[in-house]
C-alpha cells in the first residue's frame, strides 16, 4: 500500500504544477520543459475527462474542471487505500 500511496501523492503533486504552470506563458526555457513534462505525464488522465466534460464558460474565460475531478478522484482513492 505504501508505493500506491506515495504514487498517488506524487500524481497529485503533478496535477497541482500543471494548474499553476498553466498561468505562465511559455518562454521557450526551463519552465518549458517542466511544463512539457508535467503535461504528458497527466494527459492521459485529463485529456479524456475534458473531452467528456467541457470548460465551464465564465463570460470571456473558461474554466478547466479536469484538474478538480482529478483531485477529488485521487484524494477518495488515498482515502480508501492509504
Amino acid at each position: 500500500m505504501g508505493l500506491i500511496c506515495i504514487a498517488l501523492y506524487v500524481f497529485m503533486i503533478l496535477i497541482f504544477a500543471r494548474v499553476i504552470l498553466s498561468w505562465f506563458p511559455p518562454t521557450g526555457g526551463v519552465i518549458d520543459q517542466i511544463q512539457n513534462l508535467v503535461i504528458t505525464s497527466t494527459e492521459w488522465i485529463m485529456g479524456p475527462l475534458r473531452r467528456v466534460i467541457p470548460p465551464v464558460r465564465l463570460g470571456a474565460a473558461a474554466l478547466d474542471l479536469s484538474p478538480l475531478i482529478v483531485l477529488l478522484g485521487i484524494t477518495v482513492l488515498r482515502s480508501i487505500l492509504c
